[in-house]
């Protein structure tokens, strides 16, 4: 086994593999939604998986699933209209329709989401949202007596496949890896970061269109990448829709002893040494690496 090996069977054993699951709670929670609110039966219709799964980044284990739910606009006008914290009678509503569904399930509304956790571990997030003419969604936070606020989503979908398709494939793939390092390393990084950072590095990269077979330099570069982010920055702006990421803790130290374990482990790969390169590998990376 060789360097492009190893690292596509790494990004095989970090792929999502509870996908038809998943997949099935996502129709049948869209199917309950659309009966109550739309008066029709689609599985599909109105809703739409966000976050790191929206983007197709997510790893297994990932225990939290993004989905927003569009609602008709009169329903915006009642609660809008509605006497107190309208936000969080919009979300209670809700609660009831999928507890229909999820009768056993202690689904409950929380700021600015619905859960919907499954024994597996698995919970889903759902944001009840409103279209608006720009392509943005208006969604409500019950939070301090309640306030409507607007997310805007697709863009960073359309970007991550965009790029995706222009590098060989090989964002979603960076992504994914250096998820299973944040895991690994516990590292306080936001996840749609993590996504807007590779993005903005592999646009870039001299070695974009090649193959796994460059990923050892592709981790080493970007592990470059992030140790060298201004370590006073709190706030970025989100590939595609330029929304603010905050985040205010520090990276930059653990991206850097993992950017010095890739220059040892691609020195150990030039002397030949395959174990020991695989071993500095998994010591970035976890388990997951192959051994």
């Amino acid at each position: 086994m060789g360097i492009a090996s190893w690292f596509s069977t790494f990004h095989n054993n970090i792929k999502i593999r509870n996908g038809a699951t998943i997949s099935t709670r996502y129709r049948a929670i869209t199917k309950r939604l659309n009966t109550d609110f739309w008066n029709m039966t689609s599985h599909s219709s109105h809703s739409l998986q966000v976050g790191s799964y929206g983007r197709n980044t997510a790893i297994h284990g990932t225990s939290d699933v993004d989905v927003i739910f569009r609602l008709p606009y009169a329903i915006y006008k009642q609660y809008n209209a509605h006497s107190g914290n309208g936000q969080s009678a919009l979300l209670q509503a809700v609660r009831t329709s999928l507890k229909t569904t999820y009768a056993r399930s202690s689904v409950g509304a929380d700021g600015q989401v619905v859960l919907i956790p499954f024994e597996d571990g698995i919970t889903f997030e759902l944001v009840p949202v409103f279209a608006n003419e720009d392509g943005s969604y208006t969604y409500p936070d019950s939070n301090g007596g309640g306030t409507w606020k607007r997310t805007n989503p697709r863009p960073e979908i359309d970007a991550v496949r965009a790029c995706n398709a222009e590098c060989n494939n090989n964002l979603v793939p960076l992504c994914r890896m250096m998820r299973n390092w944040k895991s690994k390393w516990n590292v306080s990084i936001n996840g749609l970061l993590i996504d807007t950072l590779a993005f903005r590095f592999i646009a870039d990269w001299d070695h974009r269109g090649e193959s796994y077979y460059y990923y050892d330099w592709m981790s080493r570069d970007f592990f470059g990448y992030l140790a060298n982010q201004n370590i006073n920055q709190t706030v970025w702006r989100a590939l595609g829709s330029s929304q603010e990421i905050h985040n205010s803790n520090r990276f930059q130290h653990k991206a850097k002893r993992c950017y010095n374990i890739a220059l040892a482990a691609i020195e150990h790969e030039k002397a030949g040494k395959k174990w020991s390169a695989k071993q500095k590998w998994r010591e970035a990376y976890g388990s997951a690496f192959p051994g």
